[in-house]
């Protein structure tokens, strides 16, 4: 049996002469376990919503996309292209090409971001899931049809099936305006409306509008140039070693995003926000944890007839450290241990019931309730932050106790 430890739990569990040690220890335990808590549910919170980002964003952005490092355009009807459009775990590809243009409706005109996709893009981004008013579509017969972002259609007051055409200005590249005939210099095309989509993000909502990729090139003035190529793998395959393996083909001129690249922004804000909460939490932990310090403090002044005790039986200045050290662990344990269960159970309670809302108006949220996903690396990062925490503050009052055993004899 491990003396140190047997003595340690002991002294946790005993009764002591001053009701006081006990009230501290209690209240160090309730404040690490309160703190430990908050960070397993923040933490779980923020990969809520980090979830519901993703999801809106996968249905949107391809798994891969291929776009030139240097330039706006580039042709892919090349060798090298034709080897990546070869490969075994290659579903499908889809022409897009983007562009700044204006957009007028009646007597309401708005500067948006053009893109053009070839038919593909439908099955690649599952427009279906996005689209909040109409349907996805891109030309039937001689028609062009339209897709508004959904801020984009509020500013226009337009909606799918409106009869009123949707005219496209794109100015004429290598064009001089002509103050005496302005018009001439840009190129202009009407189109349908056929859908609205939202991703309940600003950048696309407001700003983007989709539209078959031959209108695109004839608005833009290419041939067969793209701005990208968007990628859909197989289920199964591997986007890692795809990637790796356009790289290697295609060289230092392209770029390959996969989609946490696409969103990086994105992603890399939530994830600041996650730990910039995690790290004032922490701060507040560490004034928990100083009641360990000082209901360890208190117990070890309390324990000094057991100290020498211990001493005139043989035990050594370390055997005694260690009894004190491991009842300050103990205090820390019982606070961690208990903050990670009741915010697991809290979590899950969450997840399921979904008693903490986001509001009272249903629909005005994308989630009625707060979204909550338990990750396993979270709990660990939790523990080990909180433990360590815990035993840098410990080591303050057996320091002193430390000083104290070799001033006495």
């Amino acid at each position: 049996m491990n003396l140190p430890f047997f003595v340690a739990r002991r002294y946790l569990f005993s009764k002591k002469s001053h009701n006081a040690i006990n009230v501290i220890s209690l209240i160090s335990v309730i404040g690490i376990a309160v703190a430990t808590m908050a960070m397993v549910c923040v933490l779980s919170v923020f990969n809520g919503f980090g979830s519901i980002v993703e999801g809106m964003f996968s249905a949107f952005d391809p798994d891969l996309k291929i776009t030139i490092k240097e330039g706006k355009v580039f042709d892919y009807h090349t060798s090298e292209f034709d080897k990546i459009l070869s490969l075994g775990e290659i579903d499908l590809i889809s022409e897009s090409l983007e562009e700044n243009a204006l957009i007028v409706y009646e007597d309401r005109q708005a500067p948006v971001l053009v893109k053009g996709v070839s038919e593909d893009f439908k099955y690649l981004a599952e427009m279906e899931k996005l689209i909040i008013d109409g349907s996805f579509q891109l030309r039937e017969g001689p028609v062009d049809y339209i897709t508004l972002g959904a801020g984009l259609a509020v500013t226009l007051g337009a909606r799918a099936g409106f009869v009123q055409p949707i005219f496209i200005y794109a100015p004429k590249r290598n064009v001089q305006v002509n103050l005496a005939n302005p018009a001439g210099a840009f190129i202009m095309e009407a189109v349908q409306i056929g859908g609205v989509f939202s991703l309940n993000q600003p950048e696309y909502d407001e700003n983007m509008v989709i539209i078959p990729i031959e209108l695109a090139r004839e608005l833009f003035q290419y041939d067969t140039e793209v701005s990208s190529l968007d990628i859909k793998l197989k289920p199964g395959a591997s986007v890692k070693e795809v990637k790796e393996k356009i790289c290697r083909i295609l060289g230092d001129q392209y770029v390959v995003e996969d989609r946490y690249e696409q969103q990086k922004e994105s992603y890399n804000m939530l994830q600041i926000e996650k730990w910039v909460t995690f790290l004032i939490l922490a701060f507040i932990l560490l004034i928990a944890v100083f009641n360990v310090a000082g209901s360890l403090s208190m117990l070890i002044v309390e324990k000094r007839e057991d100290i020498r005790s211990f001493r005139n039986m043989g035990a050594s200045d370390q055997l005694i450290l260690r009894i004190f050290l491991y009842e300050g662990w103990l205090i820390a344990f019982f606070g961690i241990v208990s903050g990670i269960v009741i915010g697991l159970i809290l979590c899950l309670v969450q997840q399921y019931f979904g008693l903490l809302r986001l509001g009272d108006t249903p629909g005005a949220y994308i989630v009625e309730a707060y979204p909550v996903v338990v990750k396993a690396t979270d709990i660990l990062i939790v523990f080990v932050s909180v433990s360590i925490i815990s035993f840098l503050t410990i080591l303050y009052p057996i320091r002193n106790l430390k000083k104290y055993l070799k001033t006495t004899v």
